[in-house]
């Protein structure tokens, strides 16, 4: 695996950085130079990927490169750089390498203010806070099914047992129909609007229809929600703030560019 990766990094770095000649080579291959600063590049890219930095590996890329070299003029020798699967090739890594250094360079001088990042984190904190419900449900497929349902819950059925044996939700059925606390927005409208109305302990008197097929809501308690603090997620939170960032800029760049 190391070694596939090792190789896949010195073709990246010969094919981005060409192969000029530098006073301090690391070797010499049948007078086309591997300069020493290739060897360094390729050392702190295989560190970037969790490597620890080790004479052995050092020697190992500097035989690659070696290898790479000598290939690569047996190539030329053969003509081979000219074939057009070998242009298109060669093309389509630049381009992706030139793109990602793009990115790298994108994401390396975003900077983010403590303005815009409180910013986004209120508008966090107002989705996560109010109020959250921790509802169960039982979901059939036939509206006479739930009504089926809400009357034998009335003459004393236990909601939990016959979430277990005649839900059609697999996520919620073996817990006897608990969704755990959850935001109202969290579920589809008919879903949220049958269960805001509900009090402590009740349940739905009448089918709720949804996309999902029919359900019987039990409401089982409310509470008020805390969201996170902002140094808690900052990270997280700035991480999204830059990715946004870079979508939109390669949103602006796209529009710009004239393609025919």
């Amino acid at each position: 695996m190391l070694k596939t990766t090792l190789k896949a990094t010195c073709l990246a770095a010969v094919l981005v950085l060409g192969n000029p000649v530098y006073a301090q080579n690391a070797a010499v291959v049948n007078g086309q130079s591997i300069p020493s600063a290739l060897v360094d590049f390729i050392m702190t890219e295989q560190e970037k990927r969790g490597q620890a930095a080790s004479p052995e590996m050092r020697a190992t890329i500097r035989q690659e490169l070696i290898n790479q070299e000598v290939m690569k003029q047996e190539a030329v020798k053969k003509g081979l750089g000219s074939s057009p699967e070998v242009k298109y090739q060669v093309q389509m890594m630049n381009q992706a390498i030139l793109a990602n250094a793009l990115r790298e360079d994108f994401y390396k001088n975003t900077k983010l203010t403590d303005k815009e990042v409180e910013t986004a984190y209120a508008e966090i904190a107002k989705m996560m806070g109010g109020s959250e419900f921790r509802a169960s449900h039982i979901l059939v497929e036939q509206e006479a099914e739930a009504k089926a349902i809400i009357d034998q819950l009335g003459k004393g059925g236990k909601f939990e047992e016959i979430a277990k044996t005649k839900s059609k939700d697999p996520g919620s059925a073996p817990n006897g129909g608990d969704l755990d606390w959850a935001n109202p927005n969290s579920f589809v409208p008919e879903f949220s609007q049958a269960m805001v109305g509900l009090k402590k302990g009740e349940y739905t008197k009448t089918p709720v229809k949804s996309q999902f097929g029919y359900h019987v809501i039990l409401l089982a308690d409310t509470r008020q929600a805390t969201p996170p603090k902002l140094d808690e997620i900052r990270p997280q939170l700035e991480q999204k703030m830059i990715n946004d960032k870079w979508e939109e800029y390669q949103g602006k760049l796209l529009s710009s560019a004239k393609v025919k």
